[in-house]
């Protein structure tokens, strides 16, 4: 057993060993390169992090948008309607608020039309939902953008202390020289592979966010109709299972002159 174990660490050192990984790299760059490493590997993991958390807040938002369209526009008031949903829905902060602007407006002692104060009620609601899904997506941009050339700057770090160690040797072979100069070239790389997700995750989130704000635009602008026409104006849904109209079929009668006249009948 002690064989086994002692074997196992006599491979693992010499896959440590290697002169041209990861690890020779960082040795090779010092200091520099190591806190460059450090600061890409904790820039994707915070990159992730944010990708995950507003996925789940998205889908959060558009289950209940679901619920809205489901049920909500089917409640006598909304009041009743504001019951049913989420306690923190966003569509609920936006039927609360207007309602909230609604009760406002008749303590007014400077006269404002109510339709002005309610639109710009409800546009700070919906203001206050998209900066909040919005949250985030400025670093996820900071760092596509800024990786690669922070791993470029440890490129180069790399490769002036492998020209120096190889003056200061005498030897310029292409031995000498291709491992050092290649081993400071993997900090380039670390910075794209770091950049490539985060962009794609900012502009996936970011586009999830553009729907999700179209969406609760239209439902503030029912909930304006509504509170502006104390009711009278709601969208409606569909009803489920709703006969279709008739087709129209077209038959041929006589008349008393022998010629054949089209009658509209529906069946």
């Amino acid at each position: 057993m002690f064989t086994t174990i002692l074997a196992a660490g006599g491979a693992a050192a010499g896959a440590d060993a290697n002169p041209y990984g990861l690890a020779a790299a960082l040795r090779e760059g010092g200091l520099i390169s190591q806190s460059v490493f450090a600061i890409l590997v904790l820039m994707s993991i915070v990159s992730f992090y944010i990708l995950f958390s507003k996925l789940f807040e998205q889908q959060k938002i558009m289950n209940q948008a679901k619920r809205v369209r489901q049920g909500f526009w089917q409640s006598n008031s909304l009041r009743e309607g504001s019951a049913k949903l989420e306690k923190n829905s966003a569509y609920k902060q936006v039927v609360d608020d207007g309602l909230a602007a609604q009760e406002q407006h008749t303590r007014l002692t400077d006269p404002v039309e109510a339709h002005d104060w309610l639109h710009g009620s409800l546009a700070r609601s919906e203001a206050a939902i998209n900066s909040k899904l919005g949250g985030g997506l400025a670093f996820l941009a900071t760092v596509g953008s800024v990786s690669p050339f922070i791993g470029l700057f440890g490129t180069v770090i790399g490769i002036y202390r492998a020209l120096v160690k190889i003056g200061a040797s005498g030897q310029a072979s292409i031995d000498k020289v291709a491992g050092p100069v290649g081993e400071a070239l993997i900090m380039t790389a670390l910075g794209l592979v770091v950049a490539v997700p985060a962009v794609l995750s900012y502009n996936w989130l970011q586009r999830r966010n553009k729907a999700i704000a179209e969406d609760l635009s239209a439902f503030s602008n029912d909930v304006l109709g509504f509170l502006a026409s104390n009711g009278a104006v709601r969208p409606t849904a569909p009803s489920v299972g709703t006969a279709k109209a008739a087709p129209v079929k077209t038959t041929g009668t006589t008349t008393t002159a022998g010629q054949t006249g089209g009658v509209q009948t529906r069946v």
